[in-house]
């Protein structure tokens, strides 16, 4: 990807961090967003893991036929990214991309422990902030968070 192809995708990923502010979120909306996605992702036959943290706490998870446990791992690590950072893991991977670095190079942590690739995002409530993260891993990194957008999209809409 180049830096003029990175700015134009980190700006659509940066309006989707805008736009995706929740009015509330707790415990049954992970369930329900959590068990979508996962509906979604059978329906599709997707090989993915889907994670749903609040704060620290891991309040949702699934593993589909064909994901492994690097899917847990990369899915930790993105994780890990979006919480640190408070957006988009793919956001800040295209941050650093869009003016012409590597997270893995010029980010300065431990890439055994973080990784600025698509697949998770923050989950925010409107005059709250960010309380957890919704990610999923096994699909390649624009398709992950795409999915991921889909569907907090969704869940979105539904809440009115």
């Amino acid at each position: 990807m180049t830096e003029r192809s990175a700015a134009e995708t980190l700006a659509r990923v940066e309006a989707e961090e805008r736009e995706l502010v929740l009015p509330r979120f707790d415990l049954d909306d992970a369930w329900t967003l959590g068990s979508a996605l996962r509906a979604s992702a059978v329906e599709r036959e997707l090989p993915i893991v889907i994670g749903i943290f609040l704060g620290e706490a891991r309040v949702f998870h699934t593993a589909l036929p064909g994901s492994s446990a690097d899917n847990d791992g990369w899915l930790e690590r993105k994780s890990r990214v979006a919480r640190r950072y408070g957006r988009s893991s793919y956001g800040v991977g295209l941050s650093f991309k869009a003016r012409g670095g590597d997270f893995d190079r010029d980010g300065r942590l431990d890439t055994s422990v973080y990784a600025a690739h698509g697949g998770v995002f923050p989950i925010t409530i409107a005059g709250v902030g960010m309380v957890g993260t919704v990610g999923v891993s096994g699909l390649p990194q624009a398709d992950d968070h795409a999915l991921v957008v889909e569907h907090l999209r969704a869940f979105r809409a539904s809440l009115g």
